[in-house]
């Protein structure tokens, strides 16, 4: 029954994945245009079959008495998560019931769209309420200023305060969607038989219940604590010789200090160091990495004519040295107009073993949005340009080498909080001394980047590392909380924050703002924002057991594509991850591996205090 519930998937997926990129990606309207009628289309079908009782009570009886063939491990795994997709209908309920689920899921889509767009929304303000020194800061709209977002980067305090309380002052009809999307999902949750939202999204997650979270979330919280006051001790510094003793840190600093730092520890800008990262050079480090570590080649493939959607896509041949052939990568890294302006991995088509016994290599395409190359050189690429790269190929190569039965838990097809941890495990990668040094040359002149300034590089990324992951942890547990047992009757959305806020962060909650209406992460992560901690947790465990002590070792490598990225989301994560690491998924574990990591780069920036001496 899975096998034949998986075909079906399969046919689906292939349609629905392919269309959905050529909506967002395809440069010609006409494409786009007959991509989304396919679809609404293939939505309509997934819908019929979502609610198709026959079905719902086929998968059901395998589930609840067994199949009539000898069934698996991995089969009754991914029938359970085909019986849970079909759930997340309402179809086991009531019609009562359902049809609510089905009205409060429509609700819960609008809410989420309409609060999207009210985030980003720029704020307008009568000049004639607003001191006259901060007038010149913003863009002018007639007798209105607009203030578009942080200016976080502003070397002016007054600007960074101006914008904070500007952008950030609450608005009531952000706050009435937000409580009302959050009403609609506790609603949802409760009709489905779940004791919160949180609780609905975390079942089959790596971490599996919301108890586990704020277990994690106490306790990365009570080690960063003392690690994160130090970070805002440096940076009071930094902001009193700027302003003068009195003026206290506050929350529009953070992001200025904290990049301002790291420029004066780089010595450099970020344009010094892109002369060693062209974008031929970067890709020569990724296969050489993936030789290194699996065996693996990327080989420039020629297209069929009509193949491209754009004249600048190259499409890599992911070949094994015994294997052969594993799968395609399409990279479409270059700008242009109407292009999605963020980097992302889609699948196009993914694996599985077919009827006949062969398999199904899998299809991506990692999308960038790098500058085009000129004539007078090739595209470079900035430092967190490489640390991207390295992510979204972390995605592809999952796809590649998760060699899994059913294409239902192909590659990142998996539990939200484990899909980002081989992309995060990559980033590791390309912060190695030893890995860039590999391929980190002068486009010109060929010349290796300068010894200093490649251990400049690699340590300024850890700067102020324990107050960035405090603010993570931060957002985490107010997620967390706002999708819990919380009464949203008792307090508004505000008033929440502040109660979080005291307990997870170092500085205090600025009176009459509401970043949290700004937070459109809420709709498409809601309690599951924690999913970057606990990725990153299990990346940095990863990578301190198999890679720390060598980078390019095959056989570390080779372990790691046999233990966890051969299995895709064939296996719980949860389970996966502690076979692998042969230890159980703790708060305690999860929690040492990021503390480790930030004391010894700690370690290592003692001198950071020298600046202000």
């Amino acid at each position: 029954m899975v096998v034949i519930f998986d075909e079906l998937s399969d046919t689906l997926c292939k349609v629905a994945d392919l269309s959905e990129f050529i909506r967002l990606a395809h440069p010609v309207s006409n494409y786009c245009s007959a991509a989304e009628d396919a679809c609404i289309t293939i939505s309509g079908i997934v819908e019929k079959l979502n609610t198709h009782k026959k079905l719902f009570n086929a998968l059901k009886s395998v589930v609840d008495n067994g199949d009539q063939f000898e069934t698996s491990d991995v089969d009754k795994h991914v029938a359970r998560l085909f019986l849970f997709d079909f759930e997340q209908s309402g179809i086991h309920l009531e019609e009562e019931a359902r049809q609510r689920v089905v009205f409060l899921n429509d609700c819960i889509l609008q809410l989420g769209q309409r609060f999207m767009a009210g985030a980003v929304h720029p704020r307008s303000i009568s000049k004639n309420i607003l001191p006259a020194a901060v007038l010149p800061f913003f863009a002018s709209d007639g007798e209105n200023i607009l203030v578009s977002g942080l200016y976080a980067d502003s070397a002016n305090s007054v600007a960074r305060e101006s914008a904070y309380r500007l952008f950030l002052y609450p608005d009531e009809q952000q706050e009435r969607l937000l409580t009302e999307m959050l009403k609609c999902r506790n609603e949802l949750a409760t009709v489905c038989g779940f004791p919160t939202y949180a609780h609905r999204a975390l079942k089959a997650s790596t971490v599996e219940t919301p108890e586990m979270v704020d277990m994690f979330l106490d306790s990365l919280n009570e080690q960063l604590q003392p690690r994160a006051a130090n970070d805002f001790a440096i940076m009071q510094k930094m902001k009193s010789l700027e302003c003068g003793a009195n003026v206290p840190l506050a929350a529009w600093d953070t992001p200025y200090f904290t990049s301002s730092l790291k420029r004066k520890h780089l010595q450099a800008s970020a344009s010094e160091f892109s002369p060693y990262f062209s974008l031929g050079a970067c890709m020569e480090g990724l296969n050489l990495l993936m030789n290194s570590l699996f065996g693996i080649s990327l080989r420039n493939t020629e297209m069929e004519p009509g193949e491209s959607w754009f004249h600048d896509i190259y499409k890599l041949a992911v070949e094994h040295e015994t294997e052969g052939l594993l799968g395609h990568i399409y990279c479409d890294f270059f700008e242009r107009q109407g292009k999605p302006n963020q980097d992302c991995h889609f699948t196009i088509q993914g694996g599985k073993v077919m009827p006949d016994g062969s398999f199904q290599n899998p299809i991506v395409v990692v999308m960038l949005n790098l500058s085009q190359p000129r004539w007078s050189g090739p595209t470079l690429l900035t430092p967190s340009m490489v640390d991207n790269l390295f992510h979204e190929m972390g995605h592809a190569m999952h796809s590649m080498l998760a060699r899994t039965e059913f294409q239902h838990v192909t590659g990142t097809r998996c539990s939200t909080d484990f899909a980002e941890v081989p992309s995060v495990l990559m980033e590791y990668f390309a912060n190695d001394p030893r890995v860039l040094r590999s391929f980190a040359k002068h486009f010109q002149t060929q010349e290796p980047m300068p010894e200093s300034m490649l251990e400049r590089l690699c340590t300024s990324k850890h700067l102020f590392a324990s107050s960035e992951m405090q603010l993570q942890v931060f957002y985490s547990a107010l997620d967390q909380v706002y999708h819990g047992n919380h009464d949203m009757h008792a307090e508004n959305t505000t008033q929440t924050l502040q109660r979080v806020q005291e307990k997870y962060y170092g500085l205090p909650y600025v009176e009459n703002t509401a970043w949290q209406l700004r937070f459109s992460h809420l709709v498409g992560y809601g309690a599951k924002y924690y999913s970057y901690l606990i990725s990153r947790a299990i990346a940095s465990w990863i990578w301190q057991t198999y890679f720390e002590r060598d980078p390019f070792s095959r056989t570390e490598g080779e372990k790691y594509r046999r233990g966890c990225l051969a299995y895709g989301g064939g296996i719980p994560s949860r389970l996966l991850v502690s076979n692998f690491l042969g230890r159980e998924i703790t708060p305690t574990n999860l929690t040492s591996s990021l503390i480790s990591e930030i004391d010894t780069f700690n370690e290592r920036l003692k001198h950071v205090d020298d600046y202000f001496r």
